[in-house]
């Protein structure tokens, strides 16, 4: 498997894992996050994990189970986090505890590194056995409600170590901390080189037309991706360029606000023939790609954002991106060279027409992004900075020599 991404990924990388690999060989590595299906974090471990294997690391992915008040809670806690204002009770604390405490009786935390994601399984350090505990936050935390966050760092002040997705949303924690941004792996079934046959076939299965300019974006259907915001730039950009929109995301079986927010997009877009929605069956890696492939441009209008990895996907296959200045957007979007940041519908309406207007640019910044991934967001980077904060761990305070 590490030998596909030879000519791929740059050369440095693949070096440094098979030398941190040649040191963690045999030891057990184990994440644990709150849903196998639907959103970044599941999608990097499905194709995480078999690489650790083929390294010789023991890796295991657990995810852990909750009813849906554990899941309505920490949707709050998770919109919480992320600036908006929500009241959780000492009760409800309560319950994310003993969710967590029952998960901790049926997984086995036994493991020489255990990464917990995000804040659904965080209270799982007060049932640590063994290991280096690493708590990996994807959310932005940049403006979190101050009650919420503090009482999150009760758990994760525990850990050894803390690893976020940009700089700005690290915290004052007392423990090591490290910015690792997320990655996408350019030989999966959703980043891989597609046929035009292949992307026609998903095109006519949706009944989108393919000589029409395609606005493109994909992302749950979740208020901070602003997918009422961008019907509202559609609408501004059709009045003087021809254009369809299409909004395609997955259902999370941790977001409970999915389906709610799904129907005010329809409510808001009024049977417009112009707009396509669609809802996608979790692991639609192909009918994504080929989304991607088609569109004219796309879009990641996030209004907080983790890391939007939709962003990087679209610049692997060559496609301007606007995206919201938020959370992890502005470190993969180099403005006016990759793609551009918008604040505003008025300014996404803007950027819309000024890329339609100019293919050479589409074009130009097309390549400058598919480079700028190359270099930076592909998965053996995200492996190699894993391993690199495992083994720093395990050899803290030593001379360190790889």
């Amino acid at each position: 498997m590490i030998s596909q991404y030879s000519g791929i990924s740059p050369k440095g990388d693949l070096i440094l894992l098979e030398r941190l690999g040649e040191k963690l060989k045999g030891k057990s590595f184990l994440h644990i996050n709150s849903t196998r299906a639907g959103g970044g974090v599941a999608e990097i471990l499905q194709r995480m994990i078999p690489i650790l294997v083929e390294l010789g690391i023991d890796a295991r992915w657990e995810v852990i189970e909750g009813d849906e008040r554990f899941f309505d809670l920490t949707k709050k806690i998770h919109n919480a986090v992320q600036g908006n204002s929500e009241k959780i009770t000492e009760d409800m604390w309560r319950h994310h505890y003993e969710i967590n405490k029952k998960n901790a009786e049926r997984i086995n935390l036994d493991a020489d590194a255990v990464l917990i994601h995000d804040p659904q399984p965080s209270p799982l350090i007060e049932f640590r056995k063994t290991g280096r505990w690493i708590w990996r936050c994807h959310i932005d935390v940049s403006h979190p409600v101050k009650e919420v966050c503090d009482y999150l760092l009760r758990y994760c002040q525990r850990y050894e170590a803390a690893v976020f997705s940009v700089a700005k949303f690290a915290r004052a924690m007392g423990v090591d901390e490290f910015i690792i941004p997320p990655s996408i792996d350019p030989v999966s079934e959703k980043n891989r080189a597609m046929s035009p046959d292949e992307i026609n076939k998903t095109l006519d299965r949706f009944q989108i037309p393919a000589d029409r300019p395609m606005l493109l974006q994909v992302s749950r259907f979740d208020r901070f991706k602003d997918p009422i915001g961008v019907i509202k730039a559609h609408r501004m950009v059709k009045k003087y360029n021809d254009c369809i929109l299409v909004l395609a995301g997955s259902p999370a079986t941790d977001d409970p606000e999915g389906e709610a927010v799904l129907k005010e997009v329809r409510e808001f877009a009024a049977d417009d023939p112009d707009i396509h929605i669609l809802l996608l069956p979790p692991f639609s890696d192909r009918d994504i790609n080929a989304l991607q492939r088609a569109a004219t441009i796309v879009i990641q209008k996030s209004l907080k954002e983790g890391f939007g990895l939709t962003v990087s996907e679209a610049m692997w296959k060559g496609k301007p991106v606007i995206g919201g200045a938020a959370g992890g957007i502005p470190l993969q979007i180099i403005h006016g060279v990759t793609g551009f940041l918008v604040h505003s519908v008025e300014g996404l309406a803007f950027r819309i027409r000024q890329f339609l207007n100019n293919p050479e640019m589409v074009q130009r910044m097309g390549e400058n992004g598919r480079e700028h991934v190359r270099n930076n967001f592909l998965i053996t980077r995200q492996i190699r900075d894993y391993l690199s904060v495992w083994y720093y761990l395990e050899n803290k305070g030593a001379l360190i020599e790889l």
